[in-house]
């Protein structure tokens, strides 16, 4: 096991090096005035344009370029936010946490929902419970996104006035947070540690519209995929000679249909982290949530090109990390997978 973890873990800088040099190699594609825009951070600096472009080296073959991008992404520096009014790496230290904090509240949920309804639908196979939940779940699956953020907003901020619309804390509170002190770098959780329980119980409010939007329709494709791995599971043979052996049925449908059922559901689960950690864009958006979703959609529609290679290098970096350790909990659930 310990050798199957060390293999995983070497390719993570192989992989984020591979990676790199294709984000880099796609700027290749902009002119060096374009590149050098990332850079400039004032309007005495757009002033010396042809300066930064060879100070920064622009014009120099591919493979200078990528080193000296290199090294200075191994500084820190990936350049200005022209969206944020802030460095990349300041910009996503800022943002990257109000995204985990969405993450948080809504793949926990999603997986033991997703897992719970899915084994139900199976073990009730074509009964009027089956038939609901197909049905919600056919609605889930379907639905846009956008269409139910906006739903739920207009239903629960606008119309019936319970929960709070766009932002992550209201107004008042807004002035408050730079007197707080960060340890976490989770709003709800700093605030609560600072004493602040109304503005941890103010962060929640806002969580709750985009969680469960997220929720709703993240759900539904676990609940599907759940209850067709169950009904697989339930008609092959080691089943059958559990059953056989007289074990009862919730030990056979619990320890040897389900637990069978969930490989699938590690893989599927480790995508849905990587959705979210990735930053959920659309929902963002839409409730004007400060994560780094928000900030892609915002640096994207200003052709904000620091950005928008500072968050493909983010994305890169979360789908490497959580792949790794989709395949380490894949050699502990299988332990087949240890020899592969």
């Amino acid at each position: 096991m310990l050798n199957f973890i060390v293999r995983r873990l070497i390719q993570v800088p192989l992989v984020m090096l591979a990676l790199s040099l294709f984000i880099v190699g796609l700027t290749q594609l902009l002119t060096p005035e374009q590149r050098a825009a990332g850079y400039i951070r004032s309007d005495q600096q757009a002033a010396r344009l042809e300066a930064i472009i060879e100070e920064r080296g622009l014009r120099d073959p591919f493979v200078v370029q990528y080193g000296n991008w290199l090294g200075s992404t191994l500084k820190g520096d990936l350049g200005f936010s022209r969206a944020s009014g802030q460095d990349v790496v300041q910009t996503i230290r800022e943002r990257l946490p109000n995204t985990i904090e969405l993450t948080l509240l809504t793949a926990l949920p999603i997986l033991l929902l997703g897992i719970a309804l899915g084994t139900l639908s199976a073990l009730h196979k074509d009964k009027l419970i089956d038939q609901i939940l197909r049905v919600l779940t056919i609605i889930g699956y379907s639905l846009p996104t956008f269409v139910l953020g906006i739903v739920l907003l207009a239903v629960f901020y606008g119309y019936l006035g319970w929960l709070p619309g766009a932002g992550q804390v209201n107004i008042i509170n807004q002035f408050a947070l730079g007197d707080l002190r960060h340890y976490t770098g989770l709003l709800s959780i700093d605030a609560a540690l600072n004493g602040r329980w109304d503005i941890a119980w103010d962060v929640l409010q806002h969580l709750i519209l985009p969680a469960a939007t997220l929720t709703v329709v993240s759900t539904a494709t676990i609940v599907k995929v759940m209850r067709n791995n169950m009904l697989e599971a339930l008609t092959s043979d080691y089943v059958r000679t559990a059953r056989a052996k007289g074990l009862a049925d919730r030990v056979v449908n619990n320890k040897h249909a389900r637990r069978n059922a969930l490989l699938s559901i590690v893989t599927l689960g480790g995508f849905l982290i990587i959705n979210l950690l990735s930053g959920s864009l659309i929902t963002e958006f839409i409730f004007g949530y400060p994560g780094v979703g928000l900030w892609m959609v915002e640096a994207g529609l200003r052709l904000d090109i620091p950005a928008v290679l500072g968050f493909a290098l983010l994305s890169a970096l979360i789908v490497v990390v959580v792949s790794t350790v989709v395949d380490i909990l894949y050699g502990v659930v299988d332990p087949r997978v240890r020899f592969d």
